[in-house]
Parts: C-alpha cells; sequence; structure tokens
C-alpha cells in the first residue's frame, strides 16, 4: 500500500471510530487495517499502541467508561460493582473523584498496565452468586441514567451485597455500614432472589444483621419468603484486616 492510500485509510479510521475509548485489531481488520498497517501507522504517530492488540488515537483523553465498555467484550460478566456501582446509583460515603473503581467479572482476570495507570481500579473474582440461570444475572445489570450506552453497572441490591461480600477485607467495615445506611427502598422481592442465590454466609449473616438495625427491609418476612444461606445455628466469626472480630447471628 502506498503512502496516499495509507493516509486515505488513516482519514477513513479517524471519521469511523468515536473518540473516547481504545480498539483492538479486530475493529481495525473490519475497516482494512492490517495488524502489520497497525503498527506502521502507530510508528507514525497516527495511532498509540497501548498493549498488544490494542490501541488508541494520540491525544485522546478516553475516560473510565469508555475503557470499561472495551474490557467489557473481553471479560464476561465485567461490570462496575460495590461501592463504586452505589456510588453512580446515589447511594455515596465521602467519595472522590480518584477513588479505586471496584470491577467485578466472571473470569479470573488482571487488568491491564494501560487501564490502571490511568484508572485507579481493582478486579474482584469471586463466585458470589449461584444464578439459577442467565436472567436474574443480566437483569441485576444496568446502565444508570447519564452513562455512556452498554455500561454495565449492578443495581444496588446486587452491588450492596458484593460490598458486603469484601467489607472487613478490601472493603472497610466503617464505609460499608456507612453506605449500607444510605440504601433507600430496595426492591424486596428481587433482593431476595438474589440472597437466595448468595453463596457466602457472611454476606448473607451481614445484611441480615444490618437490615435488622435500620429496618431497611423486614428480616423475617424476607426468611419466610426466601430460603436463604445462613449456615448452621453457630456465630460466624473472623477476626478482620484491622484486627477486630465480626460476629454473626445465623438470622441476623
Amino acid at each position: 500500500m502506498d503512502v496516499k492510500s495509507r493516509h486515505q485509510v488513516i482519514k477513513r479510521l479517524q471519521a469511523d471510530l468515536p473518540r473516547g475509548a481504545p480498539f483492538d485489531l479486530a475493529t481495525l481488520a473490519s475497516l482494512g487495517v492490517s495488524p502489520q498497517l497497525a503498527a506502521r501507522y502507530a510508528e507514525g504517530g497516527w495511532l498509540v499502541r497501548l498493549a498488544q492488540g490494542v490501541y488508541a488515537f494520540p491525544n485522546d483523553n478516553f475516560g473510565v467508561y469508555g475503557a470499561l465498555k472495551f474490557l467489557q467484550q473481553r471479560v464476561p460478566g465485567l461490570h462496575v460493582g460495590g461501592k463504586s456501582a452505589l456510588a453512580l446509583q446515589g447511594v455515596r460515603h465521602n467519595v472522590g473523584s480518584r477513588d479505586t473503581q471496584v470491577l467485578w467479572g466472571g473470569t479470573r482476570f488482571a487488568l491491564p498496565a494501560w487501564f490502571l495507570s490511568r484508572f485507579p481500579a481493582r478486579y474482584v473474582h469471586a463466585s458470589l452468586f449461584d444464578w439459577p440461570d442467565a436472567t436474574l444475572a443480566s437483569k441485576t445489570l444496568v446502565t444508570p441514567p447519564g452513562l455512556p450506552e452498554g455500561l454495565h453497572v449492578a443495581i444496588s441490591e446486587r452491588a450492596v451485597l458484593e460490598m458486603l461480600y469484601e467489607a472487613g477485607t478490601k472493603q472497610s467495615l466503617e464505609e460499608a455500614r456507612n453506605l449500607f445506611d444510605g440504601l433507600r427502598s430496595p426492591r424486596k422481592e428481587l433482593l431476595g432472589h438474589l440472597l437466595s442465590c448468595c453463596t457466602s454466609v457472611k454476606t448473607v449473616r451481614l445484611f441480615l444483621t444490618w437490615a435488622r438495625e435500620t429496618g431497611v427491609v423486614d428480616v423475617d418476612e424476607l426468611l419466610a419468603r426466601h430460603p436463604l444461606r445462613t449456615g448452621s445455628k453457630k456465630r460466624w466469626m473472623s477476626r478482620l484486616a484491622d484486627g477486630s472480630l465480626l460476629s454473626l447471628n445465623q438470622h441476623g
């Protein structure tokens, strides 16, 4: 391909690819750009190579949401979760603009260096839910108003359980309680379904304990309507990262 033809292709790329997100070799190939040509464009300064097979336009200061939408294509179930998802839905406690993004996904994955160098984030992979089918899993991921279409964010009922799973380890117990206190009118039936397929006894018991204390839901009604995995009658006890002891009754 001669220089004139290469310039015509790069002009088409600039016209067809929106700014605000990285793109990969498959996307470039669909526009007639081979891996070799992409490498030449990067050498010539027309593209920036972020990692093997991952490119962006020069001076495109893409945001975290554009980058996340790109990663969603590569990581099954990737979504904004835990306290980050709660913050996007108005449940906040001293949330700063540079707070670490809490991301969840359905497979083991290491966030790439190009992403972490731009956005403070951590990735959680845990089998927190034993989904009865794919319907409930997809139903509990939405795009809140004002965010890019297709960005996956856990609904507040799912996000609070993700947060409680990490409470006392990666998530401070005090902040988790403050955020829990900010919950307003959770959808009880949906919450019951999520709790019934939650595999973490600690998460279920901590939710029931704080729900009794705050009255955010009727715990006894929840227990009567849904088969929750609360474990044995023994108290659940664990030494937390800060040295304190967390002790939880079976039914809160």
